[in-house]
């Protein structure tokens, strides 16, 4: 007796694995699909329901970029390809669009973006290619240069975006050395702070200044910041260790022998970066 049809198509899915891409994103769309209609869980979630999983799998993406792990983030990719695909079949759900219209929409816009690739405009560095993507935007009908950056976003990047949209139009420092001199006179206007209302103002400045300066230098200050606190994470849990293994409570060290511990932490991660483990944090 021949199963029915779905069956098939579960067995299918399950043996064969296709070869062309196309195929591949289709196998892909077909399980989502099954298991919207089949499993308990999927079946109770909703847009709202998927958002914060969505953020775990981008940051479980980007700690696989900053340890260098590959197969780890081949595995991260996929799991934001079946959350985009996930969205776009509850979109479907509602009648508002599907993943026919959400690859046909970002190839629109990267075409009509970008064109010194597939028309005749200039661009002969990034610089005249962020301002070209900015002209672009507001021609597709937005307000202002700073729609479109979400409120959510961590602040360090939320300020790193600002000024670089702020710049896309023209409105930036001429020269590095400017910024760092802003940033010294913040410094200066944050030790005569008298009240705590005023050091928060003040130490906002700082901070966006900072940010500023950091895009200068051509860092991203929250790629720069999170890899600063993996690193300190790394040596505290060395120095943890050591201090576990004495038997000792922390209490019981005085600060010169806990930096003792740290300088070793830091001589320890210093020595695995010099044999060329320095992605491994």
């Amino acid at each position: 007796m021949p199963l029915p049809s779905t069956e098939n198509q579960k067995k299918d899915l399950q043996q064969n694995t296709p070869n062309k891409l196309g195929d591949k994103f289709e196998r892909l769309n077909t399980i989502v699909e099954i298991l919207r209609k089949e499993c308990p869980w999927d079946k109770k979630q909703t847009p709202d329901s998927l958002v914060h999983l969505t953020l775990e799998e981008t940051y479980e993406m980007i700690h696989a970029i900053d340890t260098g792990d590959d197969p780890e983030l081949k595995k991260e990719l996929g799991d934001l390809l079946l959350h985009i695909c996930f969205q776009a079949l509850m979109a479907e759900e509602r009648k508002a669009f599907n993943i026919s219209d959400v690859l046909d929409a970002i190839s629109e816009k990267l075409i009509y973006r970008h064109p010194h690739v597939f028309g005749e405009e200039d661009a002969k560095n990034e610089a005249k290619v962020k301002s070209n993507w900015e002209r672009l935007k507001m021609k597709e009908g937005r307000k202002s240069v700073l729609e479109g950056i979400p409120a959510a976003m961590p602040e360090l990047l939320r300020a790193y975006r600002v000024q670089e949209k702020a710049s896309g139009v023209g409105f930036d420092w001429q020269k590095k050395d400017e910024v760092w001199q802003k940033l010294q006179e913040e410094l200066e206007e944050f030790k005569t702070c008298q009240t705590d209302s005023e050091r928060e103002d003040e130490l906002g400045d700082i901070l966006f200044t900072l940010v500023n300066y950091s895009r200068f230098l051509k860092v991203n200050p929250e790629d720069a910041l999170r890899k600063a606190t993996n690193k300190f994470i790394t040596h505290f849990l060395d120095v943890e260790q050591d201090v576990l293994k004495s038997d000792k409570p922390w209490s019981d060290y005085s600060l010169s022998e806990l930096d003792e511990l740290w300088e070793k932490a830091k001589a320890k991660l210093k020595h695995s970066a010099n044999n060329g483990n320095s992605n491994k944090i």
